[in-house]
């Protein structure tokens, strides 16, 4: 299965020129529309079925520079375009296609892939310290590599000769004022993201169903205009309701099902030999041999569907409720808070508290505060009372050596003066879309392997911006779990969309930290983070050992975190491009 890529500038590469946009190559094996009028010339490289005549009905867009009008297909896929002076290039709003570039004054490099900028490849030691110790989402320009920048989700690239690389916002929301306002909308649009693809098919797909509301929406969906051949992973650690609802599924839709019950051969953390590294850590990479063995029934198959990524276009955080209160609707954030917190048998008071606390600091004096704590001292993870915070330093924090502590106090100042979104929930709902982009992107060198070709309707640009376009306030409801779901696809089994709970995979990883916990503290112990000073292998050790005895499911998040990053820097070799950025 060949990798679609493309380069740009003065980026290397030996695939096909682009008609009209000198310069621009692509993989021999990457589906491509243009459309050229003089100097003038667009491109759709990807998953899409854009017409050429479809367009040309846009190159009007391109001469005016209203780059986002580009970018408004079905699919998953690149753009690049010119009007002969300045070009643009942009990936998806997720960034699943991403677009990496040299920051250079002039003739910068582009690319899609890392390793195709003719640069050496180092990794950023102290920005990946400071991604486990505060989060990724701070740092969206920036890559795993020195030197080298990312476009993040929801930004496109222009280049214009004799200036800077500049970032341009290609977001496109147009908000609607409530719920019932935008979930027609929002459904059609899912509908068809999962339905064009299975009928391009013209066979039978693949799909992911996990027994949760969003891969089991996708299979409903695709099973009403194709064959759906769905597989399931079980075993002694995951949820047997989801197991229940995997099945119940299959049987409405007429899927055939395929359900691959592991063994401890398959738990987290083993990293089977032959594993492919891929170009950045992702959370996955602790999951290979449970994906070997659930999607090899599905190998060679023309697509395969997932629900990746429903959680962020369906839900909400508790952001909503600090946007509230930065909107001055301090009542009405304090009812649902207090609603909410009862409902879950949580004393409403520190959550409350912390939500209040979020709201005052805004983004960049939580930044400073995080920092400032960082710089006084080694970090103690206090316990998470569940309300939402622009920058909460875990127990990844309290590894940190003193010069780790400094260095990424640091960055977070640094990051704090950058411009992202004010209001909290826009800035979450971005942060979490990229994430999720970055972990379908980061999946892609381990589906070659599999023999899968993944597609991710939730993300595609369209149904990201209708779900974006609702109110984050009325995606998350007190009772109604995913209410968009239910409110755009009411077609949809009322035992489905009412289901509330959702499965956990923390005994699953507890089980695998403790089966390989001697693999793991070696690899903690030599990683270049240790070795270069950035955190304490003493100190991870000690956590390591207190989750896999099942005694801190708190720290078992930001180990899975450690653990991937340190797995991923083990097979980076710096330097092995030619030309020097």
């Amino acid at each position: 299965m060949e990798r679609e890529w493309m380069t740009g500038g003065t980026a290397a590469g030996d695939g096909i020129e682009i008609e009209g946009l000198g310069g621009v190559r692509r993989a021999r094996a990457a589906r491509v529309r243009v459309a050229c009028e003089g100097s003038v010339a667009l491109a759709v490289v990807g998953d899409s079925p854009v017409t050429e005549q479809e367009l040309r009905g846009v190159l009007p867009a391109v001469r005016a520079g209203r780059w986002a009008e580009l970018t408004r297909w079905p699919g998953s896929y690149w753009v690049a375009a010119s009007d002969g002076r300045q070009h643009f290039v942009c990936g998806d709003l997720a960034g699943i296609r991403a677009v990496y570039y040299t920051p250079r004054q002039e003739e910068a490099a582009w690319a899609s892939e890392p390793g195709l900028l003719g640069c050496p490849l180092m990794p950023d030691l102290p920005l990946l310290a400071a991604r486990l110790a505060a989060g990724e989402q701070h740092w969206p320009h920036r890559s795993p590599y020195e030197q080298i920048r990312m476009v993040p989700g929801g930004s496109g690239l222009l280049l214009v000769p004799g200036a800077p690389p500049q970032l341009v916002d290609i977001a496109d929301i147009t908000p609607v004022d409530e719920l019932r306002g935008g979930a027609e909308r929002f459904g059609h649009v899912l509908t068809d993201a999962v339905q064009h693809r299975v009928r391009a098919t013209g066979g039978a797909v693949g799909a992911d169903l996990s027994g949760g509301l969003d891969s089991s929406a996708a299979v409903v969906l695709a099973a009403g205009v194709g064959t759906v051949h769905a597989v399931t992973y079980t075993d002694g650690y995951t949820s047997g309701e989801d197991m229940a609802f995997a099945a119940r599924v299959a049987g409405h839709t007429g899927a055939r099902h395929t359900v691959a019950t592991g063994s401890d051969e398959q738990l987290p953390f083993g990293f089977p030999p032959g594993q492919p590294t891929g170009t950045e850590p992702v959370l996955e990479a602790a999951m290979y041999a449970t994906d070997t063995a659930y999607l090899h029934p599905v190998r060679g198959m023309p697509l395969h569907l997932t629900g990746h990524g429903g959680d962020i276009v369906l839900d909400a955080s508790s952001s909503c409720w600090v946007r509230l209160l930065q909107d001055g609707r301090r009542r009405e954030a304090h009812r649902q808070v207090v609603a909410f917190a009862r409902l879950r048998n949580t004393a409403p008071g520190p959550y409350w508290k912390s939500l209040k606390q979020a709201a005052d600091l805004g983004r960049a004096g939580s930044l400073v505060r995080a920092a400032e704590a960082l710089e006084r001292g080694p970090i103690v993870p206090e316990p998470a009372v569940g309300g939402w915070s622009w920058c909460r330093l875990g127990a990844a924090a309290s590894w940190l050596t003193a010069g780790g502590r400094h260095q990424v106090a640091a960055l977070l100042r640094q990051a704090a003066r950058d411009r992202q979104p004010q209001y909290a929930d826009e800035f979450d709902q971005w942060a979490a879309l990229r994430s999720v982009g970055a972990s379908a992107r980061g999946w892609t060198p381990y589906a070659e392997t599999l023999g899968i070709r993944p597609v991710y309707p939730y993300l595609d640009n369209g149904v990201v911006r209708t779900a974006f376009a609702v109110p984050a306030l009325a995606r998350r409801a007190l009772v109604t779990y995913k209410p968009l779901l239910r409110a755009a696809l009411p077609q949809l089994p009322d035992w489905l969309t009412s289901r509330r709970s959702k499965g956990s995979f923390t005994a699953q990883r507890i089980a695998g930290l403790a089966r390989h916990q001697g693999l793991l503290d070696e690899l903690i112990a030599v990683s270049p983070l240790a070795a270069d000073g950035l955190i304490d292998p003493a100190a991870v050790r000690a956590g390591l050992a207190q989750a896999a005895r099942g005694q801190s499911a708190t720290l078992i998040a930001d180990l899975h975190h450690l653990i991937v990053t340190c797995w991923w820097l083990s097979g980076q070799t710096a330097g092995r491009e030619v030309a020097a950025c």
